[in-house]
């Protein structure tokens, strides 16, 4: 069964393959709490170390350890996921046909150019980034449209100029914290009216032909 095939394996892995750090003791010196470690080890090393484990035991570890190949047991797991993915994304839930795994050369040889495609993991998804909404209200709300009828009569205006503007005929609304939000719209209308320059009737098309390419 590819579970059990997959399990096995990263068993294998976990206990021959896998560095791990184990407490040692650990004692309170008030309200700190001070731990000590043993070196880092595989499990199956710690078994070798140990005075209680048979002989028998020892060799048989011993001998297993030599055979692992770290390369054949990663396209192994590969391969295991893979047909876990298969039988996962069946409806019917029927079994999984048996594919024949790489050559190692082959494999070791896909390794060198994988990291070019991202992730290579049988069993990754890609995660659609979530679009950022508003937070808070937009403060620029009620005075947007005038903002950008003061723009279009005068294109040269600063940020800056058209946030005094507006402190001028609303005094106490609009503080100097908004200037960002004010540059924002404003590059927003100095880039529609770029495309209208450059490319007149087609100016719409353009323009949502880059807001495509951006959310890309």
């Amino acid at each position: 069964m590819p579970h059990a095939q997959a399990l096995f394996l990263y068993a294998v892995v976990r206990e021959f393959l896998s560095a791990i750090i184990q407490a040692e003791r650990k004692h309170r010196d008030g309200a700190k709490v001070i731990k000590r470690y043993h070196r880092p080890a595989q499990p199956y090393q710690r078994l070798l170390d140990d005075a209680r484990t048979p002989e028998d035991t020892c060799l048989w570890l011993k001998a297993m350890y030599l055979t692992l190949d770290p390369v054949r047991l990663l396209r192994d797991i590969r391969l295991a996921q893979e047909r876990l993915v298969e039988i996962a994304d069946k409806p019917d839930g029927s079994p999984a046909t048996d594919g024949e795994a790489l050559p190692l050369e082959d494999f070791l040889s896909g390794l060198r150019i994988a990291w070019r495609g991202g992730e290579v993991k049988p069993t990754a998804r890609s995660m659609p980034a979530a679009k950022r909404e508003r937070r808070k209200p937009d403060p620029l709300l009620a005075v947007t449209a005038e903002l950008e009828e003061w723009f279009k009569a005068e294109p040269w205006r600063t940020s800056r100029e058209l946030l005094e503007r507006l402190q001028v005929k609303y005094p106490g609304v609009y503080p100097d914290g908004l200037i960002r939000t004010v540059q924002r719209r404003m590059k927003i209308w100095r880039s529609t009216q770029a495309n209208a320059l450059v490319f007149g009737p087609f100016a719409d098309a353009a323009r949502q032909t880059e807001i495509i390419e951006v959310v890309q």
